[in-house]
């Protein structure tokens, strides 16, 4: 994943580093599903024609409460915020009208376990690892997503210059991300990780000084510091460890309708949709010190 996600309180403009920024580091070889045998000769449309669950019907899944920057007041199914639009736009690509989008509540923390899903696929800021990919399908990445350290302006912790200079500290981030995986392999602080269930639960054990830190992507990093989180400071950002870290769309193990959503999305991408969703909602690149 993502790292952790917070509801809108005031609308802002979401700063991001583009796509070329650094990464956590969990599993960073793992790729995509495989698409060498993805339909030729036919529109996306076509490729997904009877693939649906449900005839006519594209059912896509995500947590609730679905969080700022990646959806807008806490509703998926009005096109706003930069989740909601990419999956609407493939939709589009899809065959499908917004009317015949429906969506579901998928908890983050149960989208990628073994099994059948209740969903066609789910976009949760669901970052692409190995370990995921041998019980589930991811399509092609649609964000490269960085870490970054969060803590209370002029704390002892947002004076850290370097990974190192976090050691010290407690620093928390949510259950299951690749936010807490940065923690452990890159800071590896002199105490354990602090684990939350949500973001609320770790935004508030910063604000009563229960934790010295917490870690985010980038994106949400900056809603936080700017909504949510009084004197709170972005310290900086994870270096890059190999290849970006990417969030994909996720499926049911052996889902006939990844190849048909990577096709989708190299259409976006190609046409410019993708860049200008981004452009919208995630806003421009800011600077934003490396941790090394």
């Amino acid at each position: 994943m993502r790292g952790m996600r917070t509801p809108r309180t005031a609308a802002v403009l979401v700063p991001l580093m583009l796509l070329a920024l650094g990464c956590a580091p969990q599993d960073s070889s793992a790729t995509a599903t495989d698409t060498s045998s993805q339909p030729t000769g036919q529109t996306a449309a076509d490729c997904a024609s009877g693939k649906t669950l449900k005839p006519d019907v594209l059912t896509i899944g995500t947590d609730s409460p679905a969080y700022d920057p990646w959806f807008a007041h806490n509703d998926p199914s009005n096109g706003k915020g930069y989740e909601s639009a990419v999956a609407y736009a493939v939709a589009k690509q899809l065959g499908f009208q917004n009317s015949a989008v429906t969506w579901t509540k998928v908890p983050f923390n149960s989208s990628y376990a073994p099994g059948p899903k209740h969903f066609d696929f789910d976009i949760n800021q669901i970052s692409i690892t190995s370990a995921r990919a041998k019980v589930v399908d991811f399509s092609d990445g649609y964000y490269s997503a960085a870490q970054a350290i969060i803590a209370v302006k002029g704390s002892p912790a947002a004076q850290a210059t370097s990974l190192a200079d976090l050691k010290p500290f407690k620093i928390g981030a949510q259950t299951g991300t690749t936010s807490l995986t940065a923690i452990r392999d890159q800071i590896q602080p002199n105490s354990d990780a602090v684990v939350f269930k949500n973001t609320n639960d770790a935004k508030t054990a910063l604000a009563n000084g229960q934790v010295d830190a917490i870690v985010a992507d980038l994106p949400t990093a900056f809603y936080l510091v700017a909504v949510e989180i009084d004197h709170g400071t972005i310290v900086g950002q994870f270096p890059s460890t190999g290849e970006p870290e990417q969030f994909g769309m996720l499926f049911a193990k052996g889902n006939p309708l990844v190849g048909c959503v990577n096709q989708a999305l190299a259409t976006i991408k190609e046409n410019g949709t993708l860049a200008a969703i981004e452009k919208k909602w995630l806003s421009d690149t800011v600077n934003v010190p490396v941790l090394k």
